[in-house]
């Protein structure tokens, strides 16, 4: 069976930033694959796009270019926020808001954003909301394990949950309903801690 629309895909990939030589920045084994729903929109196009027609046991390597991946820095989503918005019970999370931590907030529309923290001073916090892999070309390699039709169960929980992970790990910490597309970088479009070819 090749990989097509509504299958249900299972992969092993390794994740390298700047090329075949890059670093190592993720990756999923044979243990906890990354299980997806082919054409459910949920992952990169491009990455899609490399296995279109593959099979299991395939082998492949995708290279995607930060404009095609997460898109380049853009400089008007690092902000300066006042420091009282980070307050709870009247006093501020000096921990929640050092330099390097990964915050969840809300945009006045009600939009769910994770936003890095960069710096603090007496009075504000500067936040980045750019996906942590903004700018980075993408190199993915990786084996096809499996590939088969979708249930009714599957297809149904894909499209009315906005969720395209499988039960596997190898897409952040988890899948669908345990915050793991959500939260951990594979599901919706600000997913925001990890590649794995995500949306």
């Amino acid at each position: 069976m090749t990989i097509a629309k509504d299958k249900m895909v299972s992969v092993t990939y390794e994740l390298k930033l700047d090329g075949k030589e890059g670093d190592v920045f993720e990756k999923a084994g044979k243990d906890s694959p990354l299980i997806f729903l082919y054409g459910s929109g949920m992952m990169l196009p491009a990455f899609e796009s490399g296995l279109s027609e593959k099979k299991a046991n395939d082998t492949f390597e995708i290279f995607i270019p930060a404009a095609d991946a997460y898109g380049e820095v853009n400089e008007e989503a690092i902000v300066e926020l006042p420091k009282s918005i980070f307050m709870v019970d009247g006093k501020i999370d000096e921990q929640l808001i050092t330099p390097g931590n990964s915050v969840p907030m809300m945009s006045t529309s009600g939009q769910r954003m994770e936003g890095l923290v960069v710096s603090v001073d007496e009075n504000s916090v500067q936040m980045d909301f750019n996906h942590p892999l903004a700018g980075e070309d993408l190199h993915f390699t990786g084996e096809i394990l499996d590939v088969r039709d979708a249930t009714d169960e599957e297809l149904n929980a894909a499209y009315s949950a906005g969720c395209g992970c499988g039960s596997g790990g190898g897409c952040g910490d988890g899948g669908c309903g345990d915050g793991g597309c959500e939260s951990e970088g594979c599901g919706s479009g600000d997913s925001k801690s990890s590649g794995c070819g995500c949306h």
